[in-house]
């Protein structure tokens, strides 16, 4: 008989630094392919989301895929166990983060801009989702898992690192990165409840692709676009909901299930 093959175990400490090397990683590299003159975060040709979004995100999601395989997490990363699904009222959060990308995404600014860009940038944004989604929702979620942390200390831990890691954007960005750091945590809760409703990964993937897909669209050309303020509207809801319902995803005195990765 075959011997069963050895899920290995990754210390939270391992994994802040796994975090910390990936971010090293994907702001340092890009700057070397990126068209010269092109800002951070805001594309306006096909170029620059090849060069500059494409080697990110293609960086990041090769690491992670690299690391879930050194791991051998790839059930306990993408599958939610049954024990740990959220009653379908949870479907509010990316129900509603994809109302807003629905409603706030730059169509008329997507459009001059042709298909070609267009699928460039929905090809990127959703390699986002697979690289940010691996890295916190995935390899995070099990790293705390495996630590012995409640529930809610994971969707804590988890969204605290996945908010710090934006702070990054600070030496792109200066000071205004600082609010991005807070939404960013709070847009980590949601994605988190989004994979225990949905009994996996994909779904929370999904969502931050189009989400970073609508956001970004916003930012083609040089005027302000309205439906930005949508996005914002959204995360202000959603943190609202967030704090009333939060006993219900965490109730207390819950025995937490056995939730350990098996090969």
């Amino acid at each position: 008989m075959a011997e069963a093959r050895t899920v290995r175990r990754l210390p939270v400490w391992a994994y802040l630094v796994l975090v910390v090397s990936y971010l090293v990683v994907i702001q340092t590299l890009p700057n070397l392919t990126r068209p010269e003159g092109a800002d951070y975060g805001k594309f306006d040709t096909t170029e620059s989301i090849t060069r500059g979004l494409w080697v990110t995100v293609g960086l990041g999601s090769a690491i992670v895929l690299v690391a879930l395989g050194v791991l051998r997490w790839w059930r306990p990363a993408f599958v939610e166990p049954v024990s740990l699904r959220l009653p379908r009222w949870v479907w509010v959060f990316p129900a509603v983060l994809l109302l807003a990308v629905v409603a706030g995404a730059a169509y008329s600014r997507l459009a001059d801009q042709g298909l070609w860009f267009t699928l460039a940038l929905l090809v990127g944004a959703l390699l986002v989702g697979v690289s940010e989604e691996g890295m916190f929702r995935g390899i995070g979620v099990v790293t705390f898992r495996e630590a012995g942390c409640s529930e809610g200390m994971v969707a804590l831990w988890t969204s605290v690192v996945f908010g710090l890691a934006h702070a990054t954007n600070l030496f792109s960005e200066g000071l205004g990165a600082l609010p991005q750091v807070l939404v960013t945590a709070a847009a980590g809760y949601f994605f988190y409840v989004a994979r225990r409703v949905s009994g996996g990964l994909l779904v929370p993937i999904l969502v931050h692709g189009l989400w970073d897909f609508g956001a970004v669209s916003g930012r083609i050309g040089d005027t302000t676009y309205l439906g930005t303020f949508t996005f914002l509207l959204a995360d202000v809801a959603l943190v609202v909901v967030a704090l009333v319902t939060i006993r219900k995803v965490f109730p207390r005195h819950l025995p937490g299930p056995d939730v350990s990765p098996r090969s």
